[in-house]
């Protein structure tokens, strides 16, 4: 990557930061290192982790976002004329007030009244929030190994936390790491099997990112198996009438074709047999800043 300017660089508690304007992506958030996100196509990624979750849902309004510092996940759903809540939970505050003061297209979702910024641990939060969600979305940092969101990946994290605080009907979506057909084995597959051991119905789909030079995964699980039958013509029907604005490059038949993972990666989900536990972990080459645990033993 061409380095055209250093705009942030620092540490925070919890891990690296910075923010540089590389060409061609324009100004890219990295974390540890790792990308997050770049200008250029930050807008697909955070369409699809955002809007197939929430048309699949009957009528969303109350949303938790575990992670999301950037603020554009927030955007999105805010989008949704149905939602009166979202509860964004980032555990690094250097990161939400980097992202609120220098990234202009998410100033507004910072700014929104109906957001709820907490900086503090996800889990510890959506464990003592009252009430339940319709949505649930883990816009994380990959699985390092001394990263702060390993444990937010865990089977008991999806059993005895996530799944207890959706209401009915309610859905569950993550970002899951590259998805190609020579890395879907670091950890996409196994953020898949670990949803399918809690949940009833697990989606995952795919789209190359180019900023990740990879192709990209995303895994959602529906606690009613029937949502993932909206047909493409229904998804953009809901898209036109629920959302403020029009897709980028979202849309019914797009989703669909997502969903048809190639003949390598669709025999590596059927037989990824690892589930992220407590003390058996898969993790993104590399290595996070290691962090002081929560009580818990999670960090975000």
């Amino acid at each position: 990557m061409l380095v055209k300017k250093v705009l942030y660089s620092g540490k925070s508690e919890y891990q690296e930061v910075d923010l540089i304007d590389v060409g061609p992506f324009g100004k890219t958030l990295f974390l540890d290192g790792k990308v997050q996100s770049s200008e250029v196509d930050e807008w697909v990624y955070h369409e699809l982790l955002v809007h197939p979750a929430m048309v699949m849902h009957p009528n969303p309004k109350t949303v938790f976002i575990c992670g999301g510092g950037e603020g554009a996940t927030a955007r999105e759903v805010l989008r949704h004329k149905s939602v009166e809540k979202v509860v964004m939970v980032d555990i690094d505050k250097v990161v939400c007030d980097f992202c609120h003061a220098h990234l202009d297209k998410n100033k507004a979702a910072f700014e929104s009244s109906r957001l709820e910024l907490i900086n503090d641990d996800a889990r510890t939060q959506l464990e003592a929030y009252p009430g339940k969600f319709d949505v649930i979305i883990g816009d994380l940092a990959d699985p390092l190994d001394g990263g702060p969101c390993y444990q937010l990946y865990t089977q008991d994290f999806y059993q005895n936390v996530v799944l207890p605080k959706l209401n009915p009907g309610g859905i569950f979506i993550t970002q899951s790491g590259p998805a190609g057909f020579l890395s879907c084995t670091e950890v996409f597959t196994c953020i898949n099997a670990t949803l399918r051991s809690v949940f009833p119905s697990v989606l995952p789909y795919a789209q190359h990112m180019p900023v990740f030079c990879d192709v990209w995964g995303w895994n959602m699980a529906l606690t009613d198996a029937s949502q993932a039958e909206l047909s493409a013509e229904e998804m953009d029907r809901r898209l036109a009438e629920r959302v403020q604005g029009s897709m980028g490059f979202l849309d019914g038949h797009t989703f669909k074709g997502l969903c048809h993972l190639n003949k390598v990666v669709r025999k590596c989900l059927e037989e990824e047999q690892q589930v992220y536990t407590a003390d058996c972990g898969r993790f993104i080459h590399g290595k996070g800043q290691a962090a002081k645990p929560a009580e818990n033993g999670s960090q975000q």
